[in-house]
């Protein structure tokens, strides 16, 4: 699915039982005009900027990096964290291209939890 489409229909189900999730009122709370949401809505114009997709997932109770994602982006603190090491993270990425999501999150609470 396209991040405009994705946007439309997770605003118009929010809209369906609440309507200040009208394109003109989510466009006043993220600090856009509703033309400019429309286009982004219809595919006319490309995702916004980080900092707008992050606004509308809060607003629309969506994943922020899901949102990023298809935008085509990445969010800064992540880009930072692969600027450090890039081709460690190229590898492991590369590697866990293929596997799972059960699996990738095991080794991710696994990690976490200082047990690797």
């Amino acid at each position: 699915m396209e991040f405009g489409e994705h946007i439309r229909q997770a605003r118009e189900a929010l809209l369906a039982t609440d309507r200040t999730f009208s394109l003109r009122q989510v466009a006043l709370r993220i600090g856009i005009e509703p033309a400019y949401l429309s286009k982004i809505e219809r595919g006319v114009f490309q995702p916004p900027s980080e900092e707008v997709v992050v606004k509308l997932a809060e607003i629309l109770g969506e994943d922020k990096d899901v949102l990023l994602a298809l935008a085509g982006k990445l969010s800064s603190d992540l880009q930072q964290i692969i600027r450090q090491r890039p081709q460690v993270f190229a590898q492991l990425l590369r590697q866990l291209r293929e596997e799972p999501d059960h699996a990738i999150l095991r080794v991710a609470r696994e990690l976490k939890d200082g047990q690797w």
